[in-house]
């Protein structure tokens, strides 16, 4: 298993055994098909108790694997006459986040996304996917183009967060993610907003404001990342396994929260593992989703996502408690 994750290595270790066993019975010219068997059931067996039991430090650490599909990965396998736009025609153009527009499916469409790099050069190019402002503006004036032809908006999130530092602070970060929530609520196009990989704090919900989310089996969807959550709790980011259950950023806790509405299957091991597949599939449960906004007029639309959000959340009221204070 080639770039396996710390929690892999036993089913890594078993495959490389198996190989072994087969190369050294055709080289001595040697039948070991009854122990390859009994191997490969037992692997089968270890990969089945391992993803079928993924505990929220694990499935984090998939979301963030290397070679996990990016934005751009997805937009070249689901969509077709795709053109990049770049620029935000204030400051300039931020390669952490990508969009243009393309064909998906036969029909029009917006897409914009957060974008990681492929390799330590590209992700120094792309800030590692953590956006400036002018990233922001630069997806905002994509979806307003979007709105303005008429074209659903289709966003992919997959970012750790707005990038933190003093020029993102400069030129308005803070603003620029307020202005998308603001923007996006009010569109009166369909928006389909799919999280990828790690979703995190403002600088993914600035892609976020959609009628439907969906979010990939093992992706993640925070306020914060666990690190940051474990530095400000423990003192000891090396708690971000801990902080990942506490916080309920699995795809399985925010369904039965309500804050998504669908979770896309993976393949076995994650997206990373077949992509093609990957792809196959959440172009069915995009494309779902689509032809239920499709027939939607733009009040519709608004009244839809409006509702959506509001309904987010539970609360609990005790009268005892609420008498005393």
């Amino acid at each position: 298993m080639a770039n396996e994750l710390p929690f892999e290595r036993p089913l890594a270790e078993l495959k490389a055994k198996i190989d072994e066993l087969r190369k050294f019975g055709e080289e001595k010219q040697i039948d070991f098909s009854d122990e390859i068997s009994k191997l490969e059931d037992r692997y089968v067996k270890l990969e089945e108790e391992l993803y079928g039991g993924l505990t929220a430090g694990q499935k984090m650490q998939i979301a963030r694997h290397p070679s996990r599909p990016t934005t751009l990965d997805f937009i070249h396998s689901l969509c077709t006459d795709f053109i990049e736009f770049h620029g935000d025609r204030v400051f300039g153009d931020d390669l952490a986040i990508v969009g243009g527009i393309a064909k998906f499916n036969g029909i029009p469409v917006t897409v914009v996304g957060h974008q990681k790099g492929k390799d330590t050069k590209d992700n120094i190019a792309r800030n590692f996917g953590s956006p400036h402002p002018d990233g922001f503006r630069k997806a905002l004036r994509l979806m307003q183009q979007a709105d303005k032809f008429g074209r659903p908006i289709l966003t992919f999130l997959d970012t750790k967060g707005a990038f933190p530092g003093t020029t993102a602070e400069e030129r308005g970060v803070g603003e620029s993610i307020a202005r998308n929530l603001l923007e996006m609520a009010r569109f009166r196009v369909p928006i389909v907003v799919v999280v990828i990989g790690e979703g995190g704090s403002g600088g993914a919900l600035a892609l976020g404001v959609g009628n439907r989310v969906l979010m990939l089996e093992h992706a993640i969807y925070s306020v914060l990342s666990p690190e940051g959550a474990a530095s400000i709790l423990f003192k000891d980011a090396s708690r971000a396994g801990e902080m990942a259950e506490a916080m309920k950023i699995t795809a399985h806790d925010l369904l039965r929260y309500e804050a998504i509405d669908e979770i896309v299957p993976e393949p076995r091991g994650g997206a990373h593992r077949n992509p093609e597949e990957q792809a196959e599939t959440l172009r069915g449960i995009v494309w779902k989703h689509l032809q239920e906004l499709l027939p939607m007029s733009g009040d519709e639309l608004v009244a839809d996502r409006y509702e959506k959000f509001r309904k987010i959340g539970k609360f609990t009221y005790i009268r005892d408690v609420a008498e005393q204070v």
